[in-house]
């Protein structure tokens, strides 16, 4: 019998209210693997707002708190890259090397991100002008929108969500529906890493969780990787 798979918010799973679901196929063998329950325009709104709730006190949280997060979080993803390769491979298709590789292309942003309190100094120029001196802070955003596509589930949102979560802000990532359990996987790992509820969301789902994430006045900004006419529509 195939599995139902929701969505992560609060850093627990969350059913959702939409009642849709889209299958998820097994490509070695054309069978269904799971269900798949697609967000309702309501169920975007209760992600965001999990999201939002949860960047106060993580834009708060000091540089080496957070990092001390991200070490946890790689230690935990080096540890089980395996698992996350053959749930790359059994809904994506690709070989298992193939997917270590992806694994491993992650990792090194992962490995990047340990760094961030080098990455987000600010910067002082004295006597920039005659009497002026210039300041620059980088401070974090606030919910960032991750849209990732179907050919790297888990590289593609590694670019970005390690750097995001970093830096101060709060992710909810959109993966594709056609393999989506990389994601889910990921989010229970930021978990028990230490990272605080609702710092990393998933919300699963088609159009019409893409389009409330593009529309909707708390997401400060979105990053996406897929074709170039909906990276047009996206923008």
């Amino acid at each position: 019998m195939a599995t139902t798979l929701h969505h992560w918010r609060n850093g627990e799973i969350f059913e959702g209210t939409s009642g849709n679901f889209s299958d998820v196929t097994d490509p070695a063998t054309g069978e269904v693997s799971a269900q798949l329950s697609l967000a309702s325009p309501e169920d975007v709104n209760e992600v965001v707002a999990a999201a939002l709730a949860a960047f106060p006190a993580w834009r708060d949280t000091s540089l080496t708190k957070r990092t001390t997060v991200l070490f946890a979080f790689r230690e935990l993803l080096n540890a089980r890259k395996e698992e996350l390769a053959a749930i790359i491979t059994a809904e994506h298709g690709k070989v298992l090397s193939d997917a270590l590789g992806e694994v491993s292309r992650g990792q090194e942003v992962v490995e990047f991100a340990c760094g961030m309190p080098h990455l987000v100094k600010g910067a002082f120029t004295e006597n920039a002008s005659t009497g002026v001196d210039v300041h620059s802070v980088r401070q974090p955003l606030g919910p960032d929108a991750i849209i990732s596509p179907f050919n790297f589930p888990a590289m593609v949102p590694m670019w970005f969500f390690p750097i995001a979560i970093a830096a101060g802000n709060t992710v909810v990532l959109k993966p594709s529906e056609k393999d989506p359990t990389a994601a889910l996987w990921m989010a229970s790992l930021w978990k028990e890493a230490g990272l605080p509820d609702g710092v990393f969301n998933v919300l699963n789902g088609d159009k019409v969780a893409v389009d409330g994430l593009l529309t909707h006045p708390d997401i400060q900004s979105v990053s996406f990787v897929g074709s170039t006419p909906i990276a047009r529509y996206v923008y």
